[in-house]
């Protein structure tokens, strides 16, 4: 069995590539990176460590091609792939759909095509791209036998120097769901793939629990003067906000798509666990970084915010809080925290959030925002 995987980075060798591998496939990373691919055709294995724990995984059976100077190749690897996947992040889809497009129209059986990026629809996303370099034709063959099934992905790689260039600290918790409706053929056999027919509770749980519980964490730990996140979690006050803002936002989730409590419950503190893992620590400011998408009304503070008041019928307290904290944030290091403090200092704290959130004035989160925000300046 043979997989393509784009992206040998952190996540493409430590969560997605390594699953691979443990399913039994011979795993061909396409890269532009050239010093990881040769190491890669050099080594055909590596290590995989598991953070806070002495255990480690060896990846074997994988190698390389240059996606950019080997076409041929990739082509060749595509089309004699059962499964493609990709973690090169929601920018660089684009990019590979045209080599990608070209190794499909040689495949001569169904496949699968699984974007494992951070993102959602991204494997439908990547399917529209590859779409736009193929005729009418072509169009055809490729949506009647290739399927680009969306998933849902969660592993939190920390930021690391390591001597080996292929060895990779992951954490030990991961999870990657796949909708079944896309798929074209049998389901890929992969220890670790949770299959479901609809993808959509998944990917928000995972934006409402660990996405926000991290911004809650950096917004509320940059305030109160933490620099890291295990700073943070060792501070027992911002702990329990962070608990409470992922019980407002697991509320949406129970009422919304009927979530049991306690296997929620029991997901939260999961989570919370896995931000107390010492190896995973990160800087609050890379964990905070860009506060105007952060803030934006579909993302991760805002969003659940406004779903607790539509759900719950009830005004938030720790999400309302974080979202104020989050407006104190300030690093010049960051475009987007420099662009939100001069929005402020024009318009003043609430007016700039009213606009990054799209919230008409007499929205009930803009008042309880508001009156965190005196809270916060006293």
């Amino acid at each position: 069995m043979k997989a393509v995987h784009f992206g040998a980075g952190n996540i493409g060798r430590g969560f997605i590539g390594a699953l691979l591998s443990q399913a039994g496939y011979e795993t061909i990373f396409l890269d532009v990176n050239g010093e990881l691919i040769d190491e890669l055709n050099q080594k055909r294995s590596y290590h995989v460590d598991l953070a806070g724990t002495d255990r480690s995984l060896e990846v074997t059976n994988v190698s390389g091609l240059n996606s950019i100077n080997d076409e041929q190749a990739v082509i060749k690897a595509i089309e004699e792939a059962e499964i493609i996947t990709t973690a090169v992040g929601p920018n660089i889809l684009s990019v590979i759909a045209p080599v990608l497009a070209k190794g499909l129209l040689h495949k001569k059986e169904k496949g699968n095509v699984i974007a494992c990026e951070n993102m959602v629809g991204g494997s439908e996303i990547l399917k529209n791209h590859v779409l736009e370099h193929v005729d009418a034709e072509e169009k055809d063959w490729i949506s009647e036998n290739i399927g680009f099934p969306n998933s849902a992905v969660d592993r939190i790689v920390p930021d690391q120097h390591q001597d080996d260039l292929l060895t990779v600290k992951v954490e030990p918790y991961f999870e990657w769901v796949v909708e079944t409706t896309a798929i074209k053929g049998n389901p890929p056999e992969i220890k670790g793939i949770t299959y479901v027919d609809d993808l959509t509770p998944y990917i928000e749980r995972k934006l409402f629990t660990v996405n926000t519980g991290h911004a809650v964490a950096a917004y509320l730990g940059k305030f109160h003067g933490h620099e890291t996140i295990k700073q943070v979690m060792d501070d027992p006050a911002i702990k329990e906000k962070i608990r409470g803002a992922l019980q407002e936002s697991g509320a949406v989730l129970i009422e919304k798509y009927q979530f049991d409590a306690e296997v929620h419950h029991d997901y939260i503190e999961t989570i919370l666990s896995r931000f107390e893992n010492p190896d995973l620590s990160d800087e609050v400011t890379r964990v905070g970084r860009a506060p105007i998408r952060k803030l934006g009304p579909n993302d991760r503070l805002v969003q659940p915010a406004v779903s607790y008041i539509e759900y719950v019928e009830k005004d938030p307290v720790y999400l309302a809080e974080v979202i104020a904290a989050a407006l104190f944030y300030d690093n010049e290091q960051d475009q987007e925290a420099v662009e939100m403090q001069k929005r402020i200092v024009d318009k003043g704290r609430i007016k700039a959030f009213q606009e990054i959130a799209e919230l008409d004035n007499d929205h009930r989160l803009v008042k309880v925002v508001e009156a965190q925000v005196h809270h916060l300046e006293k």
